[in-house]
C-alpha cells in the first residue's frame, strides 16, 4: 500500500514537473514573440514616415530622384519582409533577409540624408525637420524594442537548451531556437592612427 502511494506520488511529480517545463517554454516563447511585436509597431511606424520624408524633399531634390527612388524602393522591400515575418520568427532565413532588407533600408536612408545635407533650405525646413526628427526618436525606440526581443529570444533559448529541457523541446512543439535579430549598425572600429614622435 505504501508503495503504491509513494508510485502515485512519484508519478504526480514528474508530470507537474512535466506541465512546468513545458508552460515555461510557451511562457518565454510568447514574450519574445510580443517583444517582436513592439519591433513591429515601430517599424511599421519608421515606413510609413518615410513617404512623407520624400515627398518633402521631392521639391529640392529634383536633380536626386534616383537617391529618392531607392529609398522608396527599400523601404518597400523592409515592408514586405517584415509583413513575411508574422509567422517565421523560427525562421533564420527569414530572420536573416528581414535583417538585410533593414540594412539596406538605413544604406538608402544614410545616403539620402547626405544629400539632404547639400541643400540647407531643404535641411532647414520646418517639416524636414519635424519628419527628421521623427524618424530619430523612432529609431531609437526600434533600438530598444530589438534588444528587449534579443534578451527575449535568448532568455528562450537558453531554457530551451538546459537538460533536460532540450530532451522534450521537440515533444513540446519547440523544434529550434528563435532566430537573433541583428542588425548591422555597429559602429565600425577604425585602427587609431601610429603616432611616431622625431627628436
Amino acid at each position: 500500500m505504501l508503495s503504491k502511494v509513494i508510485l502515485i506520488v512519484l508519478l504526480v511529480a514528474i508530470v507537474a514537473w512535466l506541465i512546468m517545463i513545458f508552460n515555461r517554454m510557451v511562457l518565454l516563447k510568447n514574450r519574445y514573440q510580443n517583444a517582436f511585436s513592439q519591433i513591429d509597431v515601430q517599424l511599421k511606424r519608421r515606413h510609413d514616415l518615410i513617404p512623407n520624408l520624400v515627398e518633402t524633399a521631392k521639391g529640392y531634390l529634383k536633380h536626386e530622384s534616383e537617391t529618392m527612388e531607392a529609398v522608396i524602393e527599400a523601404r518597400n522591400v523592409a515592408a514586405k519582409e517584415l509583413a513575411s515575418l508574422k509567422n517565421g520568427l523560427n525562421n533564420p532565413e527569414m530572420i536573416q533577409a528581414f535583417s538585410q532588407a533593414e540594412q539596406n533600408l538605413q544604406s538608402a536612408l544614410g545616403r539620402f540624408n547626405m544629400v539632404v545635407e547639400n541643400y540647407p533650405d531643404l535641411k532647414a525646413s520646418p517639416n524636414m525637420m519635424q519628419l527628421s526628427e521623427e524618424i530619430t526618436s523612432t529609431e531609437n525606440k526600434i533600438a530598444f524594442a530589438r534588444q528587449h526581443y534579443n534578451d527575449s529570444v535568448t532568455e528562450y533559448n537558453t531554457y530551451r537548451q538546459f537538460f533536460p529541457n532540450n530532451l522534450l523541446a521537440n515533444s513540446f512543439g519547440h523544434h529550434k531556437d528563435a532566430a537573433l535579430l541583428e542588425f548591422d549598425d555597429k559602429p565600425k572600429i577604425v585602427v587609431a592612427p601610429e603616432v611616431k614622435f622625431t627628436q
